[in-house]
């Protein structure tokens, strides 16, 4: 038999033998009247504190016990002695199992040892664990078990829950932010009849009581501009979209991003607005300007360096990807063309390929083509860019911003024409278009990714480590 199976077919006994006991193994409410954190902080010797936690240690001293008790918001020392306790309460402490959730009453002092800790007058058994909490939950070799197994990494692991209470950090220093700055938060749909505001692959659901399919949303940007439409000029959201593709260290199929829109305002003033709140991001939660991550030092300092698409892709390729053949210099430099293959997807690949790895320090890419941007302004110096940009740092895009397309017949022919972000004429949403044609203000609009953006600022190697509870292949029997 599996020695794990083996302690466990032990912990069954133990727990059966405790009940026959009489032993009470689940607790109800208990009066907590302090976090440790806050035992901690506020220490004072010879008060009586109530508070509530997992056991996490135990060392046994004769007629004696020490043990660490540990809540979300830190350990502390505990002391359990025979003379203080009855003799059935401290046989039962001798028994607990590391993994038990406990209620203590008691007095606080300092050891011997000079260690902050609470002197048990009794305890309460409000949990009692049946599995066996790990020696060890980190390596290579459990990665996998450790997103699995979220609830145990975040029991025996405190990096990994110090990553997850800044990443809520975050997410609220961002609507802070925004707030601030006059921006409404709204919700749009998650659930759409037309997957539209990206080029990406949706998942598809049904309605059986409307008898139709419908799919989860990939982006929330033609709701969001609809309100634009009805009015509002400082809007954002933080979304949950679905995108049906791959799964790496920095995609997700589920993934979280913040969209905002401002009325009269351009993607000039999305930049400064995602340099400012990056920054701020930075200094509040990363430690300062220039942050690590994994063995690079990134600057987040202003202003950030600014690059064109066609430029930086010409300069790193030695290929003329502007006025060539796209196809053929795809072919040439390696990149698979099929048959099928569109033009916007090779420049993309290229970019990738040739200039994405080396955008360490945070940088704008900006003037892209119009082909890879059908809801993007044309630049007017030149019709074949759009005002947009992009954010990169570390190699990842962390960003992505417009100056809106507000023009509802130019937007009708673009969406007809090249079908980027819709993928067939069939799925033009013409609700959008109706909108627009009751006339859009201009507007700048961002998109920034959640999960990428804490992965920076916690200086986590994978998405997955900043995502609680990742897309996982399923498990193997």
């Amino acid at each position: 038999m599996d020695p794990s199976s083996e302690i466990l077919k032990e912990r069954l006994q133990k727990i059966e033998a405790l009940k026959k006991r009489g032993i009470r193994l689940y607790g109800d409410k208990f009066p907590i009247t302090h976090s440790i954190g806050q035992v901690l902080e506020t220490f004072e010797e010879g008060k009586e504190v109530c508070l509530a936690g997992r056991l996490m240690a135990k060392r046994a001293h004769g007629k004696s016990s020490f043990g660490d008790l540990k809540d979300d918001t830190g350990k502390i020392q505990i002391y359990v002695k025979l003379d203080a306790v009855r003799e059935t309460s401290y046989q039962l402490f001798s028994e607990l199992d590391l993994g038990d959730i406990l209620g203590i009453y008691g007095t606080l002092f300092v050891s011997r040892m000079g260690e902050k800790t609470i002197r048990v007058d009794r305890f309460e058994l409000l949990s009692k664990i049946v599995q066996v909490l790990p020696e060890k939950w980190h390596g290579l070799r459990d990665v996998e078990l450790r997103y699995r197994h979220r609830y145990v990494d975040l029991i025996v692991n405190d990096q990994v829950r110090e990553t997850f209470r800044k990443r809520s950090a975050i997410t609220s220093r961002i609507r802070q932010f925004l707030d601030a700055r006059g921006f409404m938060e709204v919700e749009t749909p998650m659930m759409q009849p037309i997957p539209g505001g990206a080029r990406a692959k949706p998942f598809v659901t049904h309605h059986h009581a409307l008898h139709t399919d419908l799919y989860l949303r990939v982006a929330p940007e033609l709701y969001l501009k609809r309100l634009l439409v009805g009015g509002f000029s400082k809007i954002y959201e933080i979304n949950r979209n679905f995108r049906n593709e791959g799964i790496s260290i920095k995609h997700n199929p589920e993934f979280t991003m913040m969209e905002l829109y401002q009325a009269y305002a351009d993607y000039e003033d999305m930049m400064a607005l995602t340099e400012e709140l990056v920054t701020t991001l930075a200094l509040e939660v990363g430690g300062g300007e220039e942050i690590p991550y994994g063995d690079l030092k990134l600057s987040f300092k202003r202003p950030w360096k600014r690059v064109s698409f066609y430029d930086v892709l010409c300069a790193k390729s030695k290929m003329d990807w502007r006025n060539g053949d796209v196809r053929e210099l795809a072919k040439k430099a390696g990149i698979p063309v099929e048959k099928d293959s569109e033009e916007v997807d090779l420049l993309n690949e290229a970019f990738d390929r040739f200039v994405q790895p080396d955008l360490i320090d945070p940088t704008f890419v900006i003037d892209f083509p119009t082909i890879t941007t059908p809801l993007a302004k044309r630049k007017e110096s030149d019709p074949k860019l759009v005002y947009r940009f992009e954010l990169y740092a570390s190699s990842m895009e962390l960003a992505n911003a417009f100056s809106e397309l507000n023009d509802a017949l130019e937007q009708r022919e673009r969406f007809h024409s090249q079908k980027e972000t819709i993928g067939s004429d069939k799925l033009v949403d013409e609700d959008f278009l109706l909108a627009l044609e009751y006339g859009m203000p201009p507007a700048g609009g961002l998109g920034i990714g959640i999960d990428r953006l804490v992965m920076l600022l916690t200086n986590s190697a994978s998405i997955r480590d900043v995502i609680l509870f990742p897309q996982l292949k399923p498990e193997k029997d």
